[in-house]
């Protein structure tokens, strides 16, 4: 495995990760966009203008993009979230010129105005059929409670109403701005000629204006308390909790996990035995998630309506319980846990080509699925207990959503 970088004159990263020995690549643009770069009038343009990538550009047309795609016998599909929009492929290596044309090729769509109205009526229908879908948007709407007029509060999808009032012209300007070179890369892993790979990228994109994008790292000011979402055809009950947690620069963030792990693991954590073990919820879980900034720790539960207070409970006191002491024993096995699952998914193409871009995308320095395997072991039981006492997750904003409307936080 040989890690390789090189950055093209207009500021465009090429990053890659080159083994001889697979037998496939993959292959993503990473675009360092999301909904906390969007103004409140333009929100959920970032979503959308994933959509109007794949509808064509001035040299194909939507059904000639899958028509490609399909011709080349691998998958691919795209991803939008808070920070970035991620387009990728992944293809046998004698593919390797042919996609990263096409991938190029994608980042300069044609944006249609009449792509644009029908594509507008199709994601407002996504956001309506989410709405309807348990928990019914209730991590939109934790988010919005917990961040307020943070950028980080808005939904990765809009709304009907910012969605239904946006224009092209307010979509190609977003365009302009954030699909710079200076704010994208190209990351390639697996199977692949890494100069010729700089070589693609440079005929495809080297032509592109010199630009690049800025991001206001705005402090986030997170808000407690308890709030409910009553929705009366609900069978179960959906129980959010939002609490701070580590950013993705701090290094608090392994020990993070770790306390993570050990307390709402879908295997052998606390809140396993408490509520799943048990048969007092149908699903339960605590897992960290960081963002530039700021960071913030998920804990959830679904259960019988019946029992929604109760367990309320139950997750306070296991949160409690990270307060009184993790032991060695726990330590040790929460390690086992995210190093195999660290190393089981490098032994994939596809999860290492991730890896590489996500790394670029958090401005972190390079380091191998090996290496970083290395920092959680190196991680203290005092790091951790440290940790568990500076991010209290008793300290959190909740949300109920179902039949019941009574539930109250526990004090």
């Amino acid at each position: 495995m040989q890690y390789r970088q090189q950055q093209l004159d207009n500021g465009l990263t090429i990053l890659a990760e080159c083994n001889d020995e697979a037998h496939f690549a993959a292959y993503g643009v990473f675009v360092r966009t999301g909904s906390r770069d969007e103004s409140p009038e333009i929100g959920g343009v970032s979503h959308f203008l994933e959509h109007m990538v794949f509808k064509g550009t001035d040299r194909r047309s939507a059904d000639q993009v899958n028509l490609e795609l399909d011709e080349m016998g691998g998958s691919s599909n795209a991803r939008t979230g808070e920070e970035s929009t991620i387009y990728h492929a992944s293809v046998l290596p004698e593919f390797q010129s042919r996609v990263v044309e096409l991938l190029a090729d994608l980042m300069r769509p044609a944006l249609r105005d009449s792509d644009f109205e029908t594509e507008k009526k199709v994601i407002i229908e996504e956001i309506m059929m989410y709405q309807d879908q348990p928990p019914y948007g209730g991590h939109e709407l934790l988010m919005a409670e917990y961040f307020g007029d943070h950028p980080l509060g808005r939904s990765v999808l809009g709304t009907p109403e910012t969605v239904g009032g946006l224009s092209s012209a307010q979509m190609r300007d977003y365009f302009a701005g954030r699909y710079c070179p200076g704010n994208m890369a190209i990351v390639g892993a697996g199977k692949l000629d890494f100069e010729r790979f700089v070589a693609d990228a440079e005929k495809s994109c080297g032509k592109w204006e010199t630009l690049s994008a800025t991001r206001v790292v705005v402090p986030a000011k997170p808000r407690f308390g308890f709030s409910s979402l009553v929705k009366e055809n609900s069978t179960q009950q959906y129980l959010m909790q939002l609490a701070p947690g580590p950013c993705s620069t701090d290094d608090d963030r392994f020990a993070m996990r770790i306390l993570s792990t050990i307390l709402g693991d879908d295997s052998g954590s606390r809140l396993f035995w408490e509520l799943l073990d048990s048969g007092l919820a149908e699903s339960a879980g605590i897992g960290s998630c960081e963002f530039l900034g700021t960071g913030m720790v998920m804990s959830y539960i679904c259960c019988d309506p019946d029992l929604a207070q109760e367990n309320l409970e139950r997750l306070h006191r296991v949160q409690m319980s990270a307060l009184e002491g993790i032991s060695e024993k726990e330590l040790a096995l929460a390690k086992q846990k995210i190093i195999a699952h660290i190393l089981l998914a490098s032994e994939r193409t596809e999860p290492r080509m991730f890896n590489l871009g996500g790394q670029w995308l958090a401005g972190q320095v390079y380091k191998t699925p090996a290496e970083i395997a290395d920092l959680y072991r190196q991680v203290t039981l005092a790091e951790v207990q440290a940790v568990a006492e500076k991010y209290p997750l008793t300290r959190n904003c909740t949300l109920s959503v179902g039949v019941r409307d009574d539930l109250q936080q526990v004090a």
